[in-house]
């Protein structure tokens, strides 16, 4: 079943991450702070009709990415990704543009942002334009609080997503 298209200026942001692991819960942090910066809900089911909710952005937390994401996925024209990192990348703050890609995983529950949008691209016939903020976590032990160097760099992951949301007005 194909989801009807909606509105262009459509744009969801998935947080995804641990937030009893300390730093693995970075993106939480962040799309709740973006929530109560811009007045939004925000998500934690794929039960809600994301495709129906308004206003844009959509925001949404998720311990993985799942398949049944995809769905959502294609009502949307744009979408953010934003989780934590354990030095994977070079930057504190890795901000890029994803394209559709299927990834293999050794482990059988994880689903890269990019297998997300070859699944929606395969499933639907289409795909919203993607990046991925993912932030340096430092600290993975119990507790839901971040370590300082990890709660500085969400300030500034937080910035680089708003300033995203708002290159979409332009």
């Amino acid at each position: 079943m194909k989801p009807e298209k909606l509105s262009p200026d459509r744009t969801l942001v998935i947080g995804f991450g641990n937030p009893d692991r300390q730093d693995d819960g970075v993106a939480w942090y962040i799309v709740e702070e973006l929530a109560k910066q811009l007045g939004r809900a925000v998500f934690d089911s794929l039960d809600d009709d994301l495709c129906r909710v308004e206003p844009s952005p959509v925001l949404v937390l998720m311990p993985q990415l799942i398949p049944e994401i995809v769905e959502p996925l294609s009502c949307f024209a744009r979408v953010c990704f934003v989780d934590a990192h354990t030095g994977s990348h070079t930057e504190e703050i890795h901000f890029a543009v994803l394209r559709p890609e299927p990834q293999v995983s050794p482990f059988t529950h994880h689903l890269t942002p990019q297998s997300c949008l070859q699944l929606t691209l395969t499933l639907y016939g289409r795909v919203p334009q993607a990046v991925l903020c993912s932030v340096r976590g430092y600290e993975f032990g119990f507790g839901r609080s971040l370590s300082e160097r990890t709660a500085k760099l969400a300030q500034e992951a937080l910035q680089r997503v708003r300033t995203w949301l708002e290159e979409d007005k332009q």
